[in-house]
C-alpha cells in the first residue's frame, strides 16, 4: 500500500480508494450533495438485525460515516462506538445523536489500526467498507478487525456483490473472496453469506450485496 501521508491524512496512509479518486474520505462529506453511499437512513439489513437483537454487547461500527447505522443500533439499546477517518462525517453523526437524544459514541480512527482503540467488541459491523479496499489492504484490515473482535464475537459485513451488473462504483466481491479473507487459519468462521440489497442515495431499490455473518474463533 502506498505510504502517502500528510496533514490531510492525519499521519495515516492514503487508502486505495483515495488514491484512485484523488479525494480524501473526508472530502466526500464536504460538498453540497451527500456522499453516494450516504443514504440518509439505516440500511434495511441493519434495521432487521437490530430488530432481531443481533447487536449484543459493546458494538463497533467500522466506517460509520454520518452514523445512521450506529444510531439505529443505539436506538435498539446497545452500547455502540462508530469510527471513521472522516471528521466531517463524525461531526454530522454526533449532531444527529444529540438531536435524536441517543447515546452513541463516535471517534476518529484508522480502519487499519483498530487495535489503537484499546477495546474489544462483542459485535462488529462493517457496512460498505470492506469493498473499498484492494487485495493488499484486505489482509491488513481483517487483522485489524481481529484485534478488536472478542473471542466468540460476531462480525456482520455488508458489501457490494458480484451479482450487481456493470463496473461502476466499488469493486464487486464474491462469496469465495469473503471466505478466503475470513478463513479458519486466521481465526474466523463464516457462518453465512446471503444475498442482500445495499441502499445508496442514487438508486431507490439499492444494489446487489452480500450480508456475511462471521464468527471470531
Amino acid at each position: 500500500m502506498s505510504e502517502r501521508t500528510g496533514d490531510g491524512y492525519g499521519g495515516r496512509r492514503a487508502t486505495s480508494h483515495e488514491r484512485m479518486t484523488g479525494l480524501q474520505w473526508d472530502e466526500s462529506y464536504q460538498g453540497e450533495e451527500p456522499a453516494p453511499w450516504d443514504a440518509g437512513r439505516p440500511q434495511p439489513a441493519v434495521e432487521r438485525l437490530a430488530d432481531e437483537g443481533a447487536f449484543t454487547g459493546p458494538v463497533l461500527d467500522a466506517g460509520c460515516g454520518t452514523g445512521e447505522n450506529a444510531l439505529r443500533i443505539a436506538a435498539a439499546g446497545a452500547r455502540v462506538l462508530g469510527v471513521d477517518v472522516a471528521g466531517t462525517a463524525l461531526a454530522m453523526a454526533r449532531e444527529k445523536a444529540r438531536d435524536r437524544g441517543l447515546d452513541a459514541e463516535f471517534a476518529l480512527a484508522d480502519a487499519f489500526q483498530l487495535a489503537r482503540l484499546g477495546r474489544t467488541f462483542e459485535t462488529v459491523l462493517d457496512c460498505g467498507l470492506f469493498h473499498t479496499f484492494d487485495d493488499g489492504e484486505r489482509g491488513e484490515y481483517v487483522e485489524s478487525l481481529a484485534a478488536v473482535t472478542a473471542s466468540g464475537g460476531r462480525l456482520f459485513l455488508l458489501c457490494f456483490s458480484d451479482a450487481e451488473p456493470g463496473d461502476w462504483g466499488p469493486r464487486r466481491v464474491t462469496r469465495d473472496e469473503l471466505r478466503r479473507s475470513f478463513d479458519r487459519t486466521h481465526g474466523w468462521e463464516v457462518e453465512s453469506i446471503t444475498p442482500e440489497r445495499l441502499v445508496t442515495n442514487f438508486g431507490g431499490e439499492g444494489v446487489a450485496a452480500w450480508l456475511a455473518a462471521i464468527r471470531r474463533a
